[in-house]
């Protein structure tokens, strides 16, 4: 049988730079960070070497629940006596029960579910549904925005994903507008072409920063006016992230397309989701064989995915997510009066949080220091002045107390080695 204790560390290192992907094996090795987890449960994971690390990173929202959650693995245990994958030709008992789940779970105008195995995949699916039903083919997104590595998505994303591969996409076909700016949505909406805006609510690999007020609604209308689909990207501010269960309830929109995954499979078996209005789910009438996934909607996902959605809206999880958010903002208050002059800024909405460093590469410095102390949380791709900073949803007080006593430590340890630079 294999188990991961099994394991020696430098042959999985040796492996992975012959065999899997030898730049990012080696750029972590020269960040410091010679990480290969092995043991893991609830919000904390194990380096085979034996570190112990309290994870904030999360995956991206992933471990939500936390690593190895009971419940979830029970569900899974359970299903694996009567289910498979299943047959994504045919109606299914699980999937069409959580299709309705989830209808009843996203705003009020959203009604059929597209189930995919994982967020991009997801994404192109919600691009298609709009320009169905647009019969436009142009799609704006948000720069420095990042919705996935698949066909569509990574078209819509910063071009360091998508220059390598040549998918920049046709820039009158795909267009980029800057955050929080109103103008230049209205401009590049206004000719009456787009099929669709795609938003993150809180854009995660560009450093969280917070839509301003009224920007969300104002996009919305913009749609509305000029004809356009509005899709809400909750793959990373889904499924109670920000205190409510999608992220964009906490700025009252209702958006046409609703796209959930990462945390939906509760970490334990792929599985995502494009919940669209009737107007985006129209072609499933015309030609309901358009779109198909083996794999999408796999009926253990759907086990997993029901018991996920169950547990994140509980009220003592609704209740302990308030807390988790209150009391880490409370703590990293007192740490950035600390350091001033280094941690400047905390962007936060519920346990979606981005730590700001007035440093070009801060969060980077940071990360190596609290790896140091056993903490794993990651800079953001796209702004390396920020840690995203991603508490999972069942934190307890000790978790929270341990984890700010680390963070405080670790931010000192990080000023005192980033100050050979200037900032």
């Amino acid at each position: 049988m294999f188990t991961i204790s099994d394991i020696n560390k430098k042959s999985v290192f040796d492996k992975s730079i012959k065999w899997w992907n030898p730049g990012k094996t080696q750029q972590w090795q020269k960040d410091g960070l010679d990480l290969v987890i092995g043991k893991r449960e609830g919000y904390y994971f194990y380096d085979l070497s034996g570190k112990k690390l309290m994870d904030v990173h999360l995956n991206g929202g992933t471990y939500n629940l936390g690593h190895r959650n009971p419940e979830i693995i029970s569900a899974l245990q359970e299903g694996l006596k009567e289910f498979d994958i299943g047959n994504h030709h045919f109606p299914s008992v699980v999937r069409a029960q959580l299709a309705e789940e989830l209808a009843k779970a996203t705003p009020d105008n959203l009604k059929y579910s597209i189930f995919s195995s994982g967020g991009s995949e997801a994404i192109d699916v919600a691009l298609k549904c709009a320009r169905y039903a647009t019969k436009r083919k142009k799609i704006i997104s948000i720069q420095f925005g990042y919705h996935g590595h698949t066909g569509l998505a990574i078209a819509l994303g910063n071009e360091r994903y998508s220059r390598p591969f040549l998918s920049e996409g046709d820039p009158q076909e795909f267009v980029h507008v800057p955050f929080n700016d109103l103008d230049a949505m209205e401009k590049a909406l206004s000719g009456g072409d787009a099929a669709c805006v795609i938003v993150e609510t809180i854009p995660a690999t560009y450093g969280f920063p917070l839509p301003e007020e009224g920007y969300l609604p104002a996009v919305k209308s913009m749609c509305e006016k000029y004809g356009a689909l509005y899709i809400a990207d909750e793959v990373q501010t889904g499924l109670m992230r920000t205190g409510k269960m999608w992220g964009i309830e906490q700025y009252g929109v209702k958006p046409d397309i609703l796209v959930t995954s990462k945390g939906f499979s509760g970490g334990i078996y792929p599985i995502s989701a494009t919940v669209v209005n009737e107007q985006a789910g129209q072609w499933m009438f015309e030609d309901g064989f358009a779109h198909i996934s083996t794999f999408g909607g796999a009926e253990l996902g759907c086990l997993v995915a029901m018991k996920v959605l169950e547990i994140t809206q509980r009220e003592d999880v609704i209740r302990n997510v308030s807390f988790v958010a209150d009391y880490l903002r409370d703590g990293l208050e007192v740490i950035k009066c600390q350091n001033p002059d280094f941690f400047v800024g905390i962007r936060q909405l519920g346990v979606v949080m981005g730590l700001e460093f007035n440093h070009p590469e801060g969060a980077k410095y940071v990360m190596r220091s609290l790896y140091d102390n056993g903490v794993w949380a990651i800079y953001s791709m796209l702004d390396p002045r920020v840690l995203q900073f991603k508490p999972g949803l069942l934190c307890d007080k000790e978790y929270c107390d341990e984890l700010l006593s680390r963070v405080e430590a670790s931010i000192k340890q990080a000023l005192t080695l980033a100050k050979v630079e200037k900032y």
